[in-house]
């Protein structure tokens, strides 16, 4: 069975607060985006379904880091 922690793409964290049993009650990072479906659609089928992509590999990284830093700050 595949790490839940770890990108199925590129093998690196990703990131996922789902798979992290301290952070499981807080939404992923992946709610907030629009992954394009021909990225996931890339993976093998094996793979797909399995464990949460990075953002660098989901092509999201650019709107996260953008979205982190025009937040408020508590």
């Amino acid at each position: 069975m595949p790490d839940s922690t770890i990108c199925p793409a590129c093998g690196a964290r990703n990131s996922c607060t789902l798979a992290d049993p301290r952070t499981v009650d807080q939404p992923c990072w992946c709610f907030e985006v629009s992954i394009a479906p021909g990225v996931l659609e890339a993976l093998p089928a094996e793979l797909r379904d399995k464990a949460c992509l990075c953002p660098r590999c989901a092509q999201v990284e650019a709107p996260l880091q953008a979205a982190v830093k025009d937040a408020p700050i508590p």
